[in-house]
Formats: C-alpha cells, sequence, structure tokens
C-alpha cells in the first residue's frame, strides 16, 4: 500500500448506534455518512475501555489496560510506554496533536507529538481522583445534574470544540505543506457529544423530544438486575435526576444535537481537507473513545461493557481504502497502532511485536482474524474488575467474584437476553471464561489495579482530601477551573 497523510479524528463518547450509516432513524449525520460512503465502515468496533483516559492509552500504545495500567481518570498515560506517535517520530514523520488527548500533561516529545495545539490534558495534573477509591462505593452528587441541564444552549465543550476545528483547518491550510518528506500525522480529538448534554440551539432544534423513543429496557421493572450495574447506578445515580420521561426525551434531543454538532465540525475538517488539495494524498479515520449507555436499561455515561457504551462508531476512507464496505469482523482501539503505522509506510519496531492488534487495512480488506476483542473497566463506580470478550457471535461479560453474563449478538444484538445461565450455552460459556483465562488472569488483574489505585490514593494526600475535593463532574477545557461536584460513601463496594 502506498504511504499517504493519516488525519485521525477521534470524538467523546458517541454511541454507535446514534450514526445515520448506521441506520438510525432520525439522527442527522451527513458528514460522517459522506465518509463512510468512500470508504469502509466497522460495525463491529469496540473501546478497550469504556472510560476516556485508559481508553486513549490503549489507542496510544496498542495495549490493553492491563498491560499499561492506566486503569482511571487518575492515572493517565505519561509516556513512559511508547506509542504510534514515538515510533514514527523516530523515523522522521511529522505528528501533530491538536484538541483532547486526556494524558497527564502537556509535554509533546515526552507524548509522542511534535506539537500539541489546544490541548485538554487530565484536569490539574490530578484528574479524577474519586476514581482511584475502589474499597467502597462513592456516590456522585453531580451525576443528578445530567437531566435537568439537557437541552439547547451553549457551554465550555461547545466553544472549545469550534476552536479545535478552526485550529485544525488552519493547519491543513497553512501547515500541512510544509511536511512533504514523508507522510504526517494529524490527530484532531473532538470532546464532544461527551455531557453536559448541551447542544446549540440550531442543532437541538433538528429534533423534537416528542418523537423520540424511550431508552430500550428503561421501565424499572425491564431493567436487568445485576450487583455491578446496581453498584454503578448507587454510584453514578444519573437517572435519578431525572422527573420523567420529558426531561428523558429531551436529553436525547440534546445529545442527537451535540452527534450533528460534531459531526459538522467533522465536515469543516473534510473540506478544508479538500480545499487543501490533499485528499487524493490523505486517509483518514474517525472513531470515539467509548460509546454512551444514553438511557438504555436505566444506564446513563459509559462504564459498562453493553454495546452502546463499549461499542464505537469506526470508519476509515481514503486512498486504497476499499469504498461502499461494512466489515463485521470485530475490532478495538488496539488495532490503531499498526494501522497508523501501515498508513504512513513506518517500519514495525521489534518491540512492538506482540502487541495485540491487527491493521485495519488488512481486516478491511478480507484479512479473517482467529482472535477475540478484549474490552475491560476497573474505574468510577465498579465494585469488581469486568472484562468483555467479543468472538464471532459472541459477547461474554466476566464479573470479578460475580456471575457472569454471555449474549448471541447475531440473534440478539440489543442484549435483550443473558444466555449465561442457559445449559444449552454451557460450553459456549466455558469456551469464553478459557479464552479470557488464556489472555490474562482476571483475579490477579482486578488485585493489581485495586493496588495501583490505592497506592495513587496515598500519593496524592489519601482518602479524606479526596473526598474533601470532591468529584469532578468533566474534565474542563483548557484555560477553564474544574466543576468539583460533592460525594458521599454508600459503603463498602
Amino acid at each position: 500500500m502506498k504511504p499517504a497523510n493519516l488525519i485521525i479524528i477521534l470524538s467523546d463518547q458517541h454511541n454507535p448506534r446514534v450514526l445515520g450509516c448506521n441506520g438510525h432513524p432520525l439522527v442527522k449525520t451527513p458528514n460522517l455518512d459522506r465518509l463512510a460512503a468512500r470508504g469502509t465502515r466497522f460495525a463491529s468496533a469496540y473501546t478497550n475501555c469504556p472510560i476516556c483516559v485508559p481508553a486513549r492509552a490503549s489507542f496510544a500504545t496498542g495495549r490493553h489496560v492491563h498491560q499499561i495500567r492506566f486503569w482511571d481518570n487518575a492515572i493517565a498515560y505519561d509516556g513512559s510506554i511508547p506509542s504510534w506517535g514515538h515510533r514514527l517520530m523516530a523515523q522522521g514523520h511529522r505528528v501533530t496533536s491538536i484538541g483532547k488527548l486526556h494524558y497527564a500533561g502537556s509535554d509533546p516529545a515526552r507524548n509522542g507529538f511534535h506539537e500539541e495545539i489546544e490541548t485538554m490534558h487530565i484536569a490539574q495534573g490530578l484528574g479524577d481522583l474519586v476514581s482511584l477509591i475502589r474499597d467502597e462505593l462513592i456516590v456522585r452528587k453531580g451525576a443528578l445534574k445530567l437531566g435537568p441541564e439537557a437541552g439547547p444552549g451553549d457551554s465550555s465543550y461547545q466553544r472549545y470544540d469550534r476552536s479545535i476545528t478552526e485550529e485544525t483547518c488552519r493547519w491543513l491550510a497553512h501547515e500541512a505543506r510544509k511536511h512533504r518528506d514523508k507522510p504526517w500525522v494529524l490527530y484532531v480529538g473532538f470532546v464532544c457529544p461527551h455531557p453536559p448534554f448541551i447542544a446549540p440551539p440550531e442543532f437541538f432544534k433538528l429534533y423534537r423530544p416528542e418523537s423520540i423513543l424511550m431508552p430500550d429496557r428503561y421501565a424499572q421493572a425491564e431493567r436487568p438486575r445485576h450487583p455491578y450495574l446496581d453498584g454503578l447506578r448507587r454510584g453514578r445515580p444519573y437517572d435519578e435526576g431525572f422527573t420523567g420521561p420529558d426531561m428523558v426525551r429531551r436529553a436525547i434531543a440534546a445529545y442527537y444535537g451535540l452527534v450533528s454538532f460534531m459531526d459538522h465540525n467533522v465536515g469543516q475538517v473534510l473540506d478544508a481537507l479538500e480545499n487543501a488539495r490533499l485528499a487524493d494524498s490523505t486517509r483518514v479515520i474517525y472513531g470515539s473513545d467509548h460509546g454512551e449507555n444514553l438511557g438504555t436499561r436505566g444506564l446513563w455515561a459509559k462504564s459498562t461493557l453493553f454495546e452502546e457504551s463499549a461499542g464505537i462508531p469506526l470508519i476509515m476512507a481514503g486512498p486504497e481504502v476499499p469504498e461502499h464496505r461494512v466489515v463485521d469482523t470485530p475490532v478495538s482501539l488496539v488495532d490503531g497502532f499498526p494501522t497508523t503505522l501501515e498508513c504512513v509506510g513506518a517500519k514495525p519496531d521489534a518491540a512492538d511485536a506482540e502487541l495485540p492488534g491487527t491493521s485495519l487495512f488488512s481486516i478491511a480488506n478480507g484479512a479473517v482474524l482467529d482472535r477475540a476483542v478484549l474490552s475491560e473497566y476497573h474505574a468510577s463506580a465498579s465494585i469488581c474488575g469486568s472484562f468483555m470478550l467479543r468472538r464471532g457471535p459472541y459477547k461474554y461479560i466476566h464479573y470479578v467474584g460475580y456471575a457472569p453474563m454471555l449474549f448471541d449478538l447475531q440473534s440478539d444484538p440489543y442484549e435483550h437476553v443473558d444466555l449465561a445461565a442457559d445449559p444449552n450455552h454451557r460450553n459456549t460459556l466455558t469456551d469464553c471464561e478459557v479464552e479470557l483465562r488464556r489472555l490474562l488472569d482476571p483475579e490477579a488483574v482486578d488485585r493489581l489495579a485495586h493496588a495501583d489505585q490505592a497506592a495513587m490514593v496515598e500519593r496524592v494526600g489519601g482518602k479524606d482530601f479526596i473526598l474533601k475535593r470532591g468529584a469532578i463532574s468533566y474534565s474542563p477545557p483548557p484555560g477553564v477551573a474544574p466543576d468539583l461536584t460533592s460525594v458521599e460513601s454508600a459503603g463498602r463496594a
């Protein structure tokens, strides 16, 4: 494959179902649809962790969370493990970052970039310290604001994404052609459609709340019960802040509006690429760090391993990328590392021989993989480590110390029927657990995460300091102070 430039666009918290080219009946994403029409869409793509910081660390390093030990939103990527950016810089490729990275702090060379522009990292160099507390369940009172504040309006995140768009278009118009010796990589990190669910009025009005269906399995009697999910609902009580169906529909309409706003910004970047006459020599990858539950099963935000949260949209287009293709082979963010190197024609490093990822170019062209895709979660409001395997049609979710879940996504794409207790699927359940244990020891990984997090609690000043400081509702853009909200303990996890 001929080497080419690469633009990587990573949004934040984009539910893969909320995408026009994925068949959504309402949401308007004309620019992403256009990108998919001239390229390949990966219909079974996953994050390696359904929360921001670990997901982005996995994407950077091409390694799973348990391998790199950036567990949560307070233990962030610090450049200590080589990223694809480091590999490219060492071979003379220009690597630029614009927008959200969510690393430990701004240090371009350490982080794997020549320059960082308008970059968001963890707040105050500390991040969300409450995520570190795992020996008791901490209730985040700020979660109660999600529903009441949802609707049309302005936000710092909207202003930030507009600034990211402007800087990206400027870079393509004025800087890109300065780097012609070797293909360059431009990473663009948008923060929308991440909460708060406050959408620009012109995009909110695209959706009438009264026309929006209530979330799947939202009614109390329909919600699946499991100790892990019950703990998540207690620790992150988003749904308790909603006053009724009207507020739920308004929040979903605002989320749709944010998705369309983000799509509009993507369109401006694609137009700038065309205007700079670089489209014929540049490939584009669009993805997200994780999804959004969006009220399904009474859950909001991320942190679950269901499709809405662990699944991500993933689209690739440009020279020599198969067009009009939809690939069902499961892939994940760790596949980004080999993909990026192959795109620009960089040589693989011998130290990366054991990386779990496979180039998306190979998969787009029909490569058949005998592997399971892995995602895991060890952060806020989790009473235990949780692990997901996706292999073929089956999804297996392992909760350390609790009953597992098993779904056949081919016959049950919305995960209504848990097959884990079905004797007819006992062999499949056993095979999935054997495969998980071939990749890792879940109990040992759970212990390691807890130990690393407890050590970090002591390093930052102890549990009392963290509880008094409070929780960060949303990581602030550059120049904006963090919004810290109160927390309380709900007892042992």
